[in-house]
């Protein structure tokens, strides 16, 4: 009984250690830098991408449908996005293989970041507590960041339309 009691509080800790540690970042704030693995095993680091603009959108899961109807609607775009200035990089907890193959199977032009230990996701506080059929569980929000050429948020969409997200970020 105490051993439950103790996993009970320290289950509950770490749930709000989560919650806690997460800031609701705002447009004008600095983009949160990270360092991560892509699909192809190469370092990506936002910083590296100063002096341009970038569409950092967070999806929960590869290979899923919202967030392959999200992937292929950017990809669709790439170019109208490409003209604005726009680097893509979209952000799962999902590993390199995932995302590997997610890339290959939808011929996506931009890198697939791998935040298997969800440090991203809790840097831009997107990771976040979900319902589904009654059952809460953690995972990733579905959001996009706009960062503009000196590393700040310029815009962020937190309700995404899977089918038609390209048109939404043209719009800003």
């Amino acid at each position: 009984m105490k051993l439950r009691i103790l996993f009970f509080v320290l289950t509950l800790s770490l749930y709000s250690m989560n919650s806690i540690s997460q800031t609701k970042l705002k447009i004008g704030d600095k983009a949160p830098d990270f360092t991560a693995k892509d699909q192809d095993g190469k370092q990506i680091t936002l910083s590296a991408y100063k002096g341009k603009k970038v569409i950092l959108y967070f999806y929960p899961k590869d290979q899923t449908p919202g967030c392959t109807q999200e992937a292929c609607n950017l990809r669709d775009n790439i170019g109208a996005l490409s003209d604005e200035g726009y680097e893509v990089l979209g952000v799962s907890t999902d590993d390199e293989v995932s995302h590997k193959e997610f890339q290959q199977k939808y011929s996506l032009p931009f890198s697939l970041v791998a935040d298997t230990d969800k440090s991203i996701n809790e840097k831009y506080g997107v990771w976040v507590e979900k319902e589904r059929d009654g059952k809460k569980y953690w995972g990733t929000a579905r959001v996009t960041f706009l960062i503009d050429e000196n590393g700040n948020i310029s815009n962020i969409i937190d309700k995404v339309d899977t089918k038609e997200h390209a048109s939404q970020i043209l719009k800003f």
